[in-house]
């Protein structure tokens, strides 16, 4: 790829979103002129792409190059409480010839079920689980993100909070975060995004590399002075001063060991399960439990070992099915074999889609996920296109979604609607 092309693809990050999605069709145009290499593409799919409305190093116009350029067959966006990058997301597959899947994360209350009190799929707190929205019709993305958008306002009183948690214990070593200066620039809040507890981790990791430098002084800083334990991977990975995404792993070693010394429970911007699942079945999008499992070495480097919902995971989704929900979403690359079986049967009992998902937040994280190309999982790429025929459906006619009352009652099987929906997410 020569210099002009290689601009824009630098350019695919561009501020102005305009320009990102012009670049994207130059270097379509040089892809169908046989000047850019077109990639090998097999069967892979994600569908748990998140871009810089949330947190990610990638715009949504950038998200949907790597993933093509990366052979995958299908992309979907997946933002934590924000849908702010969908439309650029849609366009840009359009122009580059991916298919593409729209959604969205947001964690929701269970304390008025009977796992009040109990960790079920979020690292951080009880009673909260991860749950996502997906296929959502395009008619509905305003609507969405007019709902979702005041907890992203009540989040924001606790981000406050916490940046002034986090101050005390970084007062001894003459470090200070604030919220408006340091931490907004880092998102895309201004424009629809959402703030997470990674933007104000992020922004810490750049105020220790101010501070400290990349490399030795901030590991023995890290461990030493603030007495904090780095895996010997992320060790590794913070003594390279010459790590290009030396902050990305800092920001991952932050989540691990230490947000939880200045972490606050989410309250009032959870809406209950019930709201939420109302919301989804109201807008026609597919209501997806986030399986996590107990975890033991983490992919991603950012999640401690712990135990959650496996061992009471059939009271979980028997109750998940009462609440109906339409989905369970889950990643191969993160658990067993023993694990997968067990929430495949599961989902094959009460009557559940299942829809994969690797999670992208992150430069070091692959687009493709290899386990996913295990033929265990081939249900996985069938679900996918599902996923997408259900979109494209409901975005002309809510009707057509594929778990509407109507779809449901004129063809019962899932398994036949995943066949049907598929076709329609295959054809042009």
């Amino acid at each position: 790829m020569n210099e002009f092309y290689l601009n824009h693809v630098q350019n695919l990050n561009n501020l102005d979103v305009n320009k990102r999605l012009s670049s994207l069709e130059i270097l379509a145009d040089g892809i169908k002129e046989g000047i850019i290499n077109e990639p090998i593409q097999g069967n892979d799919v994600n569908n748990h792409i998140h871009t810089w409305y949330s947190f990610s190093p990638y715009s949504p116009t950038k998200a949907v190059w790597m993933a093509y350029i990366n052979g995958l067959k299908t992309a979907g966006i997946m933002d934590h409480d924000t849908l702010a990058g969908c439309k650029e997301f849609i366009k840009a597959g359009e122009i580059i010839g991916l298919a593409t899947t729209i959604g969205l994360e947001l964690r929701v209350s269970m304390s008025d079920t009977p796992f009040n009190g109990v960790k079920i799929n979020n690292p951080d707190q009880k009673s909260i689980i991860y749950m996502a929205m997906h296929g959502i019709p395009h008619h509905q993305i305003d609507t969405i993100q007019k709902y979702i958008r005041p907890y992203g306002e009540k989040r924001n009183i606790r981000n406050n909070q916490m940046i002034e948690k986090l101050n005390i214990l970084l007062k001894p070593y003459e470090i200070t975060i604030d919220f408006k200066s340091d931490v907004v620039p880092l998102s895309k809040w201004e424009d629809g995004g959402s703030i997470t507890e990674r933007h104000i981790s992020f922004a810490l990791a750049h105020k220790m590399t101010e501070k400290f430098n990349k490399g030795e002084s901030l590991v023995d800083f890290y461990e030493n002075t603030m007495n904090l334990k780095l895996s010997s991977k992320a060790k590794i990975l913070l003594s390279d001063e010459n790590n290009l995404v030396y902050d990305y792993d800092l920001l991952g070693a932050i989540k691990s060991n230490m947000i939880d010394k200045f972490y606050l429970e989410a309250k009032d911007e959870c809406p209950d399960v019930k709201e939420a699942l109302s919301v989804c079945k109201k807008s026609g999008a597919i209501s997806a439990y986030a399986y996590l499992g107990d975890v033991g070495d983490s992919v991603t480097g950012d999640k401690k070992t712990q135990r959650f919902e496996d061992g009471f995971l059939d009271e979980l989704v028997k109750y998940l099915k009462f609440l109906e929900f339409d989905a369970i979403t889950y990643m191969p690359s993160r658990n067993t074999m023993e694990q997968f079986s067990r929430i495949k049967n599961l989902c094959d009992y009460h009557d559940l889609f299942q829809i994969s998902g690797e999670d992208i937040n992150s430069p070091r994280q692959q687009f493709v996920c290899d386990a996913m190309r295990d033929p265990v999982f081939s249900n996985l790429i069938d679900s996918t296109w599902a996923l997408i025929g259900h979109e494209k459906q409901a975005t002309i006619n809510q009707n057509y979604g594929m778990f509407s009352e109507q779809v449901v009652e004129e063809m019962p099987s899932l398994y036949e609607r995943i066949n049907y929906y598929k076709k329609k997410g295959i054809s042009k």
